[in-house]
């Protein structure tokens, strides 16, 4: 998926009392950001995908009581028929799934299998600065001939077509590739392949920032992008139910009493952003917030040094999820930066002169679990055992000035990092870095910005270095490698700007694999090069500690399942 742009996943409401809330059947939900778009084909960080994944669908999601994480057909009838050789899928879409009322649709227009190979268009062509072109970059036949032919002629958008994806009938779409492609499935259940109709493409004239057309179980109410927006039942929603199977935990949480009941069970979801954590915190306990993902500004008020929810805590009928993640952060470098990007000694300094321990103390509470590769756990592949060759120590640190030329920072120019938000929280971050370099004689300028603005500049590959993150858009180890490929350079998501020839072929192999050995033994060689030339420095993987009050039904937290919204509700309080 993209750089990864924290979503604080908060069911929130401010203003307003819950006794009303609850009669209404409203949830609202805080972001800790502003929402950057509402283009599935644009959208790339997880505070966009809140409203995204509740307006658009796509053929496949993931099943949201079961793990490991598995694929179920949403907008699909069923899985694809595949070739021999693994080189064309055919997809059967489900017939009378209506769009959203629209002024640019003709009433009651349906999903066609032609609306998937414009938005697969949408992403190829260069007018619309998609971030998504990457799922498919050399892999579908002619993509790339379209993409270099068409540019951003609105005209051949419409007239050329793309050889390896069509619409065989109203209902069926082919895509057929040039190589084998293993993670198709999982980018067939992002929103950058959602249907988007070609008379919305034209009457916008394809921007879609601010303009949603979608199918799914919500539509848009009212919107500003940076305060609120609001989401309505869509009434004539049918495309999915509450699934009726579950794993173990889903059974045991009685996850299942709504099984095949008809979704979604809210009338309306308010998304709004707030940015400080004791905001949320007082309307949590005040009960005018149903759920808060904790921050380190609470943890310690929460929670007790083992992990466990506090006694006092838990009285007024508050519970707790704890959960891994697939999110993972690193300190990243610009590898096309005069600076940095010809010093690795300067970058080594660097990794051995911030204190992960201290950053993951004083900003997790010691919740998050330190890196020790590249890899987050989740991933096959991933060993617990691995170590990084590089650790805490100014010592070495010191040392790695003096061969970077500028021995107790003498000669160092100002360096610039930049920081993902507004916030105090955000603010401190860049902070700390900011003092740790400090004791080497680096002198680090703190940049604030908005978040849509460091979007902006990591698309532009302006950033020097920063905190760079992720989850994953589907647990392969393709998507962490992806990230550090010559194909994906800004405006694709290697913001770090990095291009080892060695490594692109080494990825080239292994994103036609299945998982297994020799896929494992390549992960293992590619994150050596990427050790040694280190354009990031790995700091910890997320675990999140979610609390919510008894009253809410039908949760289950995960970090890449978003399309959730539709299964929750809240029970009379």
């Amino acid at each position: 998926m993209k750089l990864f742009f924290s979503l604080i996943f908060i069911l929130a409401l401010t203003g307003s009392c819950t006794k009303n809330r609850s009669k209404d059947n409203t949830l609202a939900i805080s972001l800790q950001q502003e929402i950057a778009t509402l283009d599935p084909a644009n959208c790339f960080d997880t505070i966009c995908y809140v409203p995204v994944f509740a307006v658009y669908e796509s053929l496949y999601e993931f099943e949201y009581l079961k793990r490991p994480y598995s694929l179920r057909p949403l907008l699909a009838e069923g899985m694809p028929d595949i070739s021999r050789d693994r080189l064309k899928y055919v997809f059967r879409l489900k017939k009378d799934i209506k769009y959203h009322a629209n002024p640019h649709l003709p009433k009651d227009r349906m999903v066609k299998a032609q609306d998937i190979v414009d938005q697969i268009k949408r992403l190829a062509f260069l007018g619309t600065k998609s971030q998504g072109f990457w799922l498919f970059d050399g892999k579908i036949k002619g993509i790339n001939d379209w993409r270099n032919k068409v540019q951003s002629d609105m005209k051949l958008f419409f007239s050329e077509s793309i050889p390896g994806v069509y619409a065989q009938d109203d209902h069926t779409l082919v895509i057929e590739l040039i190589r084998p492609y293993p993670q198709l499935l999982y980018a067939m259940a992002l929103p950058f392949t959602s249907p988007v109709p070609a008379e919305a493409i034209k009457g916008f004239n394809n921007d879609f920032a601010m303009n949603a057309v979608g199918t799914g179980p919500y539509t848009i109410l009212s919107q500003n992008l940076a305060q609120e927006v609001i989401l309505q039942k869509n009434p004539d929603y049918k495309t999915s139910t509450y699934p009726s199977d579950g794993d173990r935990f889903s059974n045991e949480h009685k996850l299942l009493a709504d099984a095949g009941q008809k979704l979604p069970f809210m009338d309306k979801i308010r998304l709004t952003v707030i940015k400080e954590a004791q905001t949320d915190w007082l309307n949590f306990l005040s009960k005018k917030i149903d759920m808060i993902n904790l921050t380190k500004d609470h943890y310690q008020v929460a929670l007790t040094p083992s992990g466990a929810l506090k006694e006092e805590i838990s009285k007024d009928h508050i519970l707790l999820q704890a959960s891994p993640t697939l999110i993972y952060w690193w300190i990243a470098f610009n590898m096309k930066d005069p600076l940095f990007g010809k010093n690795v000694n300067l970058r080594k300094a660097i990794a051995y002169g911030v204190n992960i321990d201290k950053y993951i103390e004083l900003f997790t509470y010691n919740v998050a679990q330190k890196a020790n590769s590249i890899y987050p756990p989740g991933v096959t592949g991933y060993s617990p055992s691995a170590e990084l060759p590089y650790k805490y120590d100014l010592a070495i640190a010191k040392e790695y000035m003096k061969k970077a030329g500028f021995p107790d920072g003498k000669g160092l120019p100002p360096v610039v990092f930049d920081v993902r938000g507004t916030d105090t929280r955000k603010r401190q971050m860049g902070e700390f870095v900011q003092q740790e370099l400090r004791n080497l004689g680096i002198n680090v300028e703190v940049r604030i910005n908005t978040f849509p603005a460091f979007l902006e500049k990591s698309r532009k590959g302006a950033l020097q270095f920063w905190q760079g993150g992720w989850v994953l858009d589907y647990p392969d180890a393709e998507n962490v490698l992806q990230l550090l490929t010559t194909n994906n350079l800004p405006p694709g998501p290697n913001s770090s700007q990095y291009s080892n020839p060695k490594y692109d072929a080494l990825y080239e192999k292994l994103r036609e694999m299945e998982d297994g050995y020799e896929k494992t033994e390549i992960m293992k060689e590619m994150e050596q090069i990427v050790n040694a030339d280190l354009p990031w420095a790995m700091q910890y993987y997320s675990r999140n500690y979610i609390l919510y009050h008894d009253y809410l039904e039908n949760f289950r937290y995960s970090d890449i399942i978003y399309n959730s919204l539709k299964y929750l509700k809240v029970k009379p309080h």
